[in-house]
């Protein structure tokens, strides 16, 4: 009996800390991304395992409209392997928090990611973004 007990908890214990590993290496932060009138500070991600939230490639930060007097609204795109950019807009004069996941409903989990924050500055100019920053998670 109290063999078995040690051996439970020792293989509990031993679950737990690759859960955790398996955490670590699955998230991490996004870099200040800014050009002209925009910035998105305090992002995170995370690419989830199959099965939860539908394996998606989850992210959160601050979105902000740091140019308030050029009439501009901003927004952040992001785009997962196989499908279009998708966007989300901030508020004009204003920052927003954003928590976000994009996934595609053909596959079980997201490998790659791309995220940007861009300018809206309408149909006559062509919106200003950030460099892209291109993530990917290797499952192997």
């Amino acid at each position: 009996m109290k063999r078995a007990m040690v051996g439970a908890v020792a293989a509990g214990l031993l679950l737990t800390g690759a859960g955790v590993a398996l955490a670590a290496q699955e998230q991490g932060s996004i870099p200040l991304l800014d050009t002209r009138g925009v910035e998105f500070t305090e992002g995170h991600y995370k690419f989830n395992p199959p099965g939860t939230n539908h394996g998606a490639f989850e992210w959160s930060g601050l979105l902000r409209d740091v140019d308030t007097s050029d009439g501009h609204n901003v927004y952040v795109q992001v785009r997962v392997e196989g499908h279009r950019w998708a966007r989300y807009y901030g508020k004009q004069q204003r920052e927003v928090r954003m928590h976000h996941s994009n996934w595609s409903g053909a596959q079980q989990y997201t490998n790659d990611a791309k995220i940007r924050a861009c300018r809206d500055r309408g149909s006559l100019r062509p919106d200003n973004c950030s460099p892209t920053l291109s993530l990917h998670y290797d499952r192997d």
